[in-house]
């Protein structure tokens, strides 16, 4: 009697199991793009949580790094002043602020959770804006780090926004602005915008 002792196939998280089913596929015929390795893909995804108030209140910091870590399960790295801005009484090498790079399973997990459960809890959402950086990446800002279950609202001690940028291949804004369509981001409609 044999036995089949190979381990069970992992599978993909559900938002790279679509990109391979289905956004490749649509790319492919909307652009024209002959092999499948030509079709733009998202690279990383990069949360950033700005903290300028750490400089007086060091617990600011240590907040912040507890939600994101809670945020995207991932442990972000402690960003420095590069310049001291004697303004804001900011001496260089200060931290102010905290930063991951998603990859890999984390990053397709991260996008799922972003596009089904954060942005949908926005207050007063109409949809995002439709600018990208001119190099097909995007980023979006949130107001605040509640809209990410994960993050219990009651326990927070301070309420911060953070930066979200994805980068893609393809070089061309229209064709990572489709990449994200197919995603589900949801774009502001042009009868929206004032």
């Amino acid at each position: 009697v044999v036995t089949d002792t190979a381990p069970a196939p992992k599978t993909l998280p559900r938002m790279q199991q679509k990109y391979r089913d289905e956004v490749v596929a649509g790319l492919r015929e909307e652009f024209g793009y002959k092999n499948p390795m030509m079709v733009p893909r998202l690279t990383k995804i990069v949360v950033n949580m700005g903290v300028g108030e750490a400089v007086q209140n060091k617990s600011r910091m240590e907040a912040a790094n507890k939600d994101l870590t809670t945020t995207v399960r991932q442990k972000p790295m402690i960003r420095k002043a590069r310049v001291s801005v004697a303004g804001f009484k900011l001496r260089e090498g200060y931290p102010v602020g905290v930063a991951v790079t998603l990859r890999g399973t984390r990053m397709w997990e991260f996008l799922d959770r972003l596009i089904t459960l954060a942005i949908p809890r926005i207050r007063d959402f109409r949809g995002l804006k439709d600018k990208l950086d001119g190099r097909g990446s995007y980023s979006l800002g949130l107001n605040d780090q509640t809209v990410f279950p994960e993050v219990n609202a009651d326990r927070l001690e301070f309420t911060q926004g953070m930066t979200i940028t994805m980068t893609m291949t393809g070089g061309r804004d229209d064709v990572g602005k489709r990449l994200l369509e197919e995603f589900g981001v949801p774009f502001r409609r042009k009868d929206q915008e004032k």
